[in-house]
């Protein structure tokens, strides 16, 4: 499917960066996407649990032939315990739940946000083919899988997109996936394209982070290794300047020169920072700078891995050694 060239990834409006925004100050950040011109909305049965799918819900009500629209299955919280579970009935339930909570009978784009490793991929895939079958979702997607594993499931049923983290500092697709994709006219969405807020310069100090954040779990914040990350910053700073833009403007136009199949979905809780994204779309970056943004940084430069080792083992995507 053709997705447009930038999208909303809706998470942390209700999951994961401590405590969210109100309910008022998250639909405002949703119809000022809208009105600006982001139509690919993502959301997921896990966020909140439950509770992201039914903001998105109110935010496009009477106005849902504007938007293309992607949710998630396979992973959920359970008595506030995440839980992944792609077992076919499970998908078909909660294929229904994400109808109901959206407001909606019918949804774009549905990943399987997790492959379940204790089910074949390809049982969990026929079991979202149905659903397309049925009309209730349009496009079949899969989130933090391997070439392997996208193989597998296209034996079920056509895959239409990929999504997995891919930025500046998180390069695994090109382990194969970013090419996968490109051959088989696969849309390939990245989360986190700028970098959980690292290379948007937003960071600060860690250690300042909220006791819920995400973040203070991730390798990458960590002591060991932030010093080393936080010591890229100035050069990084200075190459947005001399391309004219914000860093969170330069990580996305990066993004987006690995090619036309490559679809960002920066997520965010403050209205400038969502018409700073979209800004990136009307710049144009010197290729060659954009290949110094690249050499500074990489998997090479970069301290620290993309996960702790327990979510690390829940994701199937190519990692370096």
């Amino acid at each position: 499917m053709r997705l447009p060239r930038l999208g909303l990834g809706c998470m942390n409006l209700s999951h994961a960066y401590g405590v969210p925004p109100s309910e008022d100050e998250g639909l405002a950040v949703l119809r000022a996407a809208l009105d600006g011109g982001v139509t690919h909305l993502d959301t997921a049965t896990l966020y909140g649990g439950g509770r992201n799918e039914q903001l998105v819900g109110l935010a496009i009500a009477g106005r849902r032939d504007e938007v293309v629209l992607a949710s998630k299955c396979g992973m959920a919280q359970v008595d506030g315990v995440k839980v992944i579970d792609a077992r076919p009935d499970t998908v078909r339930h909660q294929v229904d739940a994400s109808l109901k909570r959206l407001g909606v009978d019918h949804i774009d784009l549905y990943y399987l946000h997790r492959w379940d490793k204790k089910v074949p991929v390809g049982e969990s895939v026929a079991a979202l083919a149905e659903a397309v079958d049925a009309g209730k979702i349009g496009a079949i997607g899969l989130s933090e899988v391997s070439v392997a594993t996208l193989r597998a499931a296209q034996k079920a049923a056509p895959i239409a997109a990929v999504q997995n983290e891919y930025s500046l500092w998180s390069r695994n697709p090109e382990l194969g996936m970013l090419e996968a994709t490109r051959d088989d006219g696969i849309a390939l969405v990245a989360f986190s394209p700028i970098a959980r807020g690292f290379l948007g310069d937003s960071v600060g100090d860690p250690e300042l982070l909220v006791e819920k954040d995400i973040r203070r779990n991730m390798p990458r914040f960590q002591p060991d290794n932030w010093p080393g990350n936080a010591a890229l910053l100035p050069a990084w700073r200075a190459l947005a300047a001399e391309a004219g833009c914000t860093p969170a403007q330069l990580a996305l136009a990066w993004l987006r020169s690995r090619g036309e199949h490559v679809v960002p979905i920066p997520g965010t809780t403050n209205i400038d920072h969502l018409r700073e994204n979209v800004g990136a779309l009307s710049i144009t970056v010197d290729p060659a700078l954009l290949e110094r943004a690249g050499a500074l940084i990489n998997t090479g430069t970069v301290s620290g891995a993309r996960y702790a080792p327990g979510p690390a083992r829940e994701v199937d995507a190519e990692t370096f050694e």
